[in-house]
């Protein structure tokens, strides 16, 4: 993956008003970053997750900015917890996605960015299914280990080129991919990393899931913003 190695990353909390609930998040930029990635994380997990903060300094390290976000408030996370039943909402998770898109999209921190979504386990669907409602703001989508499936029919309106990453040994969710695969008609790619199953968690997977991700992002986001601002 390019890496830029950036001078300094500028982390901060932010709170996201969307609708009737605001939502906690996490943004780092890299010096000069003007492509942003949105990660929306997967079922029964939040913005602190391992694995999606490791893959998004990752990114940021290559000069891309993130927002790690939660897509339910403290009070519905707790009740999730309970009952289970938010987390495969997917309509509700992708309007929050929307929400905080037209934030970003409405100037938030001051800027304007080229956004991209990073989706993992259900959120892969949610940012399937926002990116199809925002054709002109989303320019590229990754998944991983994602149920791109329940994005049901919202898979053919797509146009952002989109990733989808699933480990070798996830056998179910590699078919369940494949079939989502053959539904996008954006430009698309499937990676399947050796020797990995469905978190990553075996010894270089991470790694590249990161590599992959950070080169889709390069292309699709900073490469045309870059070659944007030499032609102004």
């Amino acid at each position: 993956m390019p890496s830029n190695h950036p001078a300094s990353i500028l982390d901060s909390h932010v709170r996201l008003p969307v609708g009737p609930v605001t939502l906690d998040g996490d943004l780092s930029i890299p010096d000069g970053a003007t492509s942003l990635v949105v990660f929306a994380h997967g079922s029964g997990s939040s913005r602190l997750s391992p694995r999606n903060i490791e893959v998004a300094r990752g990114l940021q390290n290559a000069g891309l900015a993130t927002l790690l976000f939660d897509l339910l408030t403290q009070e519905e996370g707790a009740e999730d917890a309970f009952a289970g039943h938010l987390r495969f909402d997917i309509e509700l998770l992708a309007r929050r996605l929307l929400g905080v898109t037209d934030l970003l999209v409405g100037g938030f921190g001051g800027r304007s960015w080229r956004i991209g979504y990073f989706g993992a386990s259900t959120g892969a669907a949610a940012a399937l299914i926002a990116a199809s409602h925002r054709p002109d703001d989303i320019h590229a989508v990754v998944s991983r280990g994602g149920r791109p499936d329940l994005a049901g029919s919202a898979l053919a309106s797509v146009q952002a080129p989109t990733l989808l990453i699933v480990g070798e040994y996830d056998r179910v969710v590699i078919d369940l991919n494949r079939d989502a695969f053959e539904r996008l008609w954006c430009a698309k790619r499937m990676e399947i990393v050796p020797r990995a199953t469905h978190l990553f968690e075996e010894p270089g997977a991470l790694d590249d899931v990161t590599r992959l991700a950070g080169g889709w992002f390069t292309h699709y986001l900073i490469k045309p913003a870059a070659y944007a601002e030499a032609h102004q």
